[in-house]
């Protein structure tokens, strides 16, 4: 499952409003290593490096298109491949970030305190997840994927995404301050089924991964037509797309 930057982009702006508005409610500490877990092509880095000037800002991402993009597009922040479920860093971390990545990463039991532990006295651990896998939109997918001829041959997954409360439970234990709450952006979108394109870009590559020429076509048509009908359009021809983050903030004590 690769970085589109056909559907990835399309909705570049709704995509990274939610990690806009996490970096708005980050605290003013002194930082001088970030790290962007998850970084894609590094928007959201280069707004972390424009913060906090004199820090050391990295970007980690495991698909190789989008970390190419990232280094043409700001090469003068530091970028790295790699998986988050594998990640470690050299030395202590004063503000890790994530948006919209930690949802493809398991066992945020384990994960979540792992990454509180490479933080440096007083950091911050920002982190921004969709929760949005019973909406139509995801509802509809693993429907179609359990009916003939499709069942069974699709892995499609339910985010490993934990209630606020879950998250709480996990962090506040561990840390000094913790800021935890939920938004629902209701995205306007043009165009012909748009949240068939939106979704192109995340839940549904695990479909395109698994099928491929006729066996796809047929999936997306039939998926296709159940999302026209869950997702009408607005009179002025707009789609409402309702679609739930969570978001964190969690810093250890100095």
């Amino acid at each position: 499952m690769t970085w589109n930057p056909t559907h990835t982009l399309k909705f570049a702006g709704p995509r990274l409003q939610p990690g806009l508005d996490l970096i708005t409610r980050l605290p003013d500490i002194e930082a001088r290593r970030i790290v962007d877990l998850g970084c894609g092509t590094g928007a959201l880095a280069a707004q972390l490096a424009e913060r906090w000037p004199r820090a050391t800002v990295t970007g980690l991402d495991r698909d190789r298109n989008a970390l190419r993009e990232a280094r043409a597009t700001h090469p003068d922040l530091e970028w790295a491949e790699g998986d988050i479920a594998d990640w470690a860093p050299a030395e202590p971390v004063d503000l890790i970030f994530s948006n919209a990545a930690l949802q493809w990463v398991e066992g945020h039991d384990a994960l979540v305190p792992r990454l509180l532990s490479f933080l440096a006295p007083g950091g911050v651990l920002a982190v921004q997840m969709p929760r949005n896998h019973d909406a139509p939109s995801h509802v509809l997918m693993r429907a179609l994927a359990s009916e003939a001829p499709w069942a069974g041959r699709i892995p499609l997954r339910r985010p490993p995404v934990g209630t606020p409360a879950a998250y709480y439970d996990l962090l506040a234990p561990r840390t000094e301050a913790l800021d935890i709450w939920e938004t629902e952006y209701l995205h306007v979108l043009k165009g012909d089924n748009p949240v068939l394109h939106w979704v192109r870009g995340t839940a549904l590559l695990p479909v395109m991964a698994a099928l491929s020429g006729p066996e796809l076509d047929a999936f997306i048509a039939s998926y296709s037509a159940r999302l026209a009908q869950a997702y009408p359009p607005q009179p002025d021809g707009s789609t409402l797309f309702p679609f739930r983050r969570l978001l964190l903030l969690a810093r250890v004590g100095a």
